[in-house]
């Protein structure tokens, strides 16, 4: 299936950065995407890479257009906006990444609780049965964070965790962003040229 339309969001785990260029390579892709951030994911965001993520969406939008430096395909919503298209399971995206993905995020999904949009969208993949990836980036991981993620797993949840190779042999932090961001991009069939692949 041709992806048109992504939904991402991210949230309050550190790696704000994979968000952020995941954003950028699928508008680059010319694949629609409406993106969200929650409140801690804001706040870290900010905290990690400058970039103000808070207050009206669509001025919001505006300075994420700036910061990835793209012209089209992006919309931004507020975390809490459940008359968000995404929020219906009539009208699901293609696809949806959260990236990074916190551990109390993962685990309200795998609960089945949606006190948010993020989370009522992940519940609306499941339920449809579409694409669904999660980047948890938590470290070490107990019991309860990797019982949670097989949950998930067993319902059809793409895990694609923020683990960078070195076989590529990475020379700056983005390359091994990019690397993770590559593999996400794997996983939907959206092409690019984010890391040398082993053999090449």
């Amino acid at each position: 299936m041709k992806l048109t339309k992504v939904f991402v969001a991210l949230t309050g785990a550190s790696g704000s950065v994979y968000g952020l260029r995941l954003v950028e390579q699928l508008c680059l892709n010319g694949i629609e995407v409406t993106f969200t951030a929650s409140c801690s994911g804001t706040q870290v965001c900010r905290e990690e890479t400058g970039l103000d993520l808070s207050g009206d969406p669509a001025k919001a939008a505006q300075r994420l257009y700036a910061h990835l430096e793209v012209e089209t395909g992006l919309e931004m919503v507020h975390p809490d906006d459940l008359f968000c298209t995404a929020a219906s399971g009539s009208a699901a995206p293609d696809a949806m990444i959260i990236a990074p993905c916190s551990m109390g995020t993962l685990a309200r999904i795998a609960c089945g609780i949606s006190g948010n949009l993020i989370e009522r969208a992940a519940d609306v993949m499941i339920k449809e049965r579409r694409p669904l990836l999660l980047v948890p980036r938590e470290t070490p991981l107990s019991t309860i964070h990797l019982e949670n993620m097989l949950r998930l797993s067993r319902a059809g949840v793409l895990m694609v965790p923020a683990m960078p190779a070195f076989y590529h042999q990475p020379e700056s932090v983005i390359e091994m962003v990019d690397f993770v961001v590559g593999k996400v991009l794997d996983q939907l069939d959206v092409e690019h040229e984010l890391y040398r692949r082993w053999g090449n």
